[in-house]
């Protein structure tokens, strides 16, 4: 199988206003600081099948009411370009939280064989359980 090129999008959650001594970030500030984390991440960390080509952090953070917490969200976008040597390897950048859009650019075809197939729904069961213990971790640690 060929590397496949994509761009995913990923939205990153400003948590609410953060006591300070001399003042107190916003929510917009709180995702923007996220933003550059997870960025500084995505550059730093290697992922094993999987090339960072570029990290666009241009799109403007942006607000939205959440009808759980009934207070005011903001989400900073990211949208990474990466080149995965298969499609196994870059199913876990689609189990993130944050993850919302994908779109491949390369190749414009894809054909997978038996094997590539199996090993996919493999992966994909693997991180669905990884997720799935990971926010029953979350709910754990917020009774």
């Amino acid at each position: 199988m060929t590397a496949i090129r994509m761009k995913l999008r990923f939205d990153y959650l400003g948590h609410g206003k953060t006591g300070r001594i001399f003042g107190k970030k916003s929510i917009e500030e709180n995702a923007e600081e996220v933003r550059q984390h997870k960025a500084a991440l995505l550059r730093n960390v290697p992922n094993q099948g999987i090339r960072i080509e570029d990290i666009d952090m241009s799109s403007e953070v942006y607000t939205v009411y959440d009808e759980i917490s009934h207070k005011e969200i903001a989400y900073a976008p990211v949208i990474i370009t990466i080149s995965a040597d298969s499609v196994e390897d870059a199913l876990k950048f689609s189990m993130k939280d944050e993850f919302r859009t994908v779109e491949v650019l390369e190749p414009e075809n894809i054909c997978l064989s038996k094997a590539e197939v199996e090993r996919i729904l493999y992966k994909t069961s693997e991180e669905l359980h990884d997720y799935k213990e990971y926010l029953l971790k979350k709910i754990n640690n917020w009774k």
